[in-house]
């Protein structure tokens, strides 16, 4: 799953020559915009943003409209609640290398709770148990380190992403349950079906944000690449701010009155 990223990834640097000329010092305002952009490959980024868009309205877009269509919502459910189990591993150790440990540990009570009571994550019990779902990655990682985002790019197919976290993708596959499977035909056969199921799982949730775009935005291409850059500026902010302690349901509440003290 990660693996045919960090390819698609190493494909798009290689074809990202053409660079945007920055506006003169005497245009103060185009030139903030081009800094606050960050956009550099801008002319190569919209080339490859063209070229993916024909390719998702002719084929990906209405694969996934026919997945929503006629596969029920219940299903779905179960299909993302068993893709977010395969990654749990990996926001685990995100976890752990951001720092978090109560963050890592919810996540690690997660995976053992949804893989064994919750049936390999068909079921997200581990919610109903109060450890609520949060997820990471490396690029986050990495922004809570200091690295910043780096130029934006547009990966083909895959969508927006920056240097940082495009190379981080490169790390994100060790910790994946799939990593562990047995090599041969079975295994090949399982990444290219959880690729496959998780691609257009995740074209179809996108939907509802990807057709408003389409039908406001004057330019879709920076408003894409704008939502993108604020996302994943507010999920590094998200992650420095957050540790908090997982309270299992099965604790009992402590009421106002016991917890003020004896009068």
């Amino acid at each position: 799953m990660k693996i045919g990223r960090a390819s698609l990834l190493a494909s798009t640097l290689a074809l990202l020559a053409a660079c945007a000329t920055p506006p003169p010092a005497s245009e103060p305002e185009a030139r903030a915009a081009y800094e606050s952009a960050n956009d550099p490959l801008e002319p190569t980024n919209r080339a490859l943003y063209g070229l993916s868009t024909r390719v998702d309205n002719a084929v990906v877009k209405p694969v996934a409209r026919t997945y929503g269509n006629v596969v029920p919502f219940v299903v779905r459910t179960h299909i993302t609640d068993i893709l977010d189990n395969l990654d749990t591993p990996r926001y685990f150790v995100n976890f752990v290398l951001s720092g978090k440990p109560r963050l890592a540990g919810t996540a690690l009570m997660r995976f053992l709770l949804d893989s064994t009571l919750g049936l390999g994550g068909v079921f997200d019990v581990a919610s109903d148990f109060g450890y609520r779902r949060q997820a990471s990655d490396f690029g986050l990682t990495l922004g809570l380190w200091g690295v910043p985002p780096g130029p934006y790019v547009f990966i083909p197919f895959l969508g927006p992403s920056g240097v940082r976290d495009g190379a981080s993708t490169i790390a994100d596959i060790a910790p994946s349950p799939l990593t562990f499977i047995p090599g041969g035909t079975a295994l090949r056969v399982t990444k290219y079906a959880v690729t496959g199921v998780s691609a257009v799982n995740t074209r179809e949730r996108a939907l509802p944000t990807t057709d408003e775009i389409e039908r406001t935005a004057l330019d879709p291409y920076a408003t894409t690449r704008s939502l993108y850059q604020q996302h994943r500026q507010s999920a590094v902010a998200a992650l420095r701010n957050a540790d908090e302690a997982t309270v299992p349901v099965w604790f009992p509440a402590r009421h106002p009155a016991s917890a003020s003290g004896p009068d």
